[in-house]
């Protein structure tokens, strides 16, 4: 069990990007929008499948942050998105916390607790440790992010 916010959304987007590549179709599409951008038009005529359908594919990519999209006068344009977190970790163990100390590059430092449940055991007690350990370190309320890295970089 993790008690952070921002790995909850971790979590959520990386259900998010498996269901995208999960489809043979969507993986060739990040894979012909990657090397130039294409409209999806274009990318309709690659496959045998209707407009709707390719246009479909095309929002699963950019919920999943696999493509991004914007128009050229009547034409959406799909370009494939190159993402990547370069992050040095260092793991700490106290009690039952584990502790996250991770350099990322462009971002700075964080750190992240997770507290391993105990058989049975509420996430709320994780949650109260999680919070008085936070309270020893001196971490306050108002430093948490409730966002995944890669989004953080994306602005």
């Amino acid at each position: 069990m993790v008690v952070r916010g921002a790995l909850l959304e971790e979590s959520r987007q990386a259900d998010r990007l498996f269901h995208a590549l999960a489809d043979a179709t969507r993986r060739d599409i990040v894979t012909q929008t990657l090397d130039r951008e294409r409209s999806v038009s274009e990318l309709a005529e690659l496959y045998p499948m209707s407009f709707a359908a390719v246009q479909k594919h095309v929002a699963v990519l950019a919920d999943a942050g696999l493509v991004s999209k914007h128009r050229r006068g009547r034409e959406q344009i799909v370009r494939g998105e190159v993402g990547r977190v370069r992050k040095a970790r260092t793991l700490f163990l106290v009690g039952r916390t584990r502790i996250h100390l991770d350099e990322v590059e462009g971002l700075g430092h964080f750190m992240e607790l997770e507290v391993v449940l105990r058989e049975g055991e509420s996430t709320e007690a994780g949650v109260r440790e999680a919070h008085g350990l936070m309270e020893r370190l001196g971490v306050k309320a108002a430093q948490l992010i409730d966002r995944a890295y890669v989004d953080l970089l994306r602005g």
